[in-house]
């Protein structure tokens, strides 16, 4: 399943509302948007984002430098 373009332009972070990172899984399916600002990623699930803070996980662990190479961030 595939995530609109207008829709996510329009996503921003819940917490701080800065743009979000769409990231893919190896067969360009969505997996989470990432916010590179909180280091948070809020998961994908049935190709609906789930944009609640008590749902997103830390990218504390995470190496820095944002997301994969399928990446797509929205504009604002």
């Amino acid at each position: 399943m595939t995530l609109d373009h207008r829709l996510l332009s329009l996503l921003v972070c819940p917490v701080c509302k800065g743009p979000l990172e769409l990231v893919r899984d190896a067969e360009a399916r969505p997996l989470e948007l990432q916010c590179p600002a909180d280091r948070l990623a809020y998961p994908v699930r049935d190709g609906i984002p789930v944009m609640l803070e008590s749902e997103a996980r830390s990218l504390a662990d995470a190496p820095a430098g944002g997301a994969a190479a399928g990446s797509w961030t929205s504009a604002s």
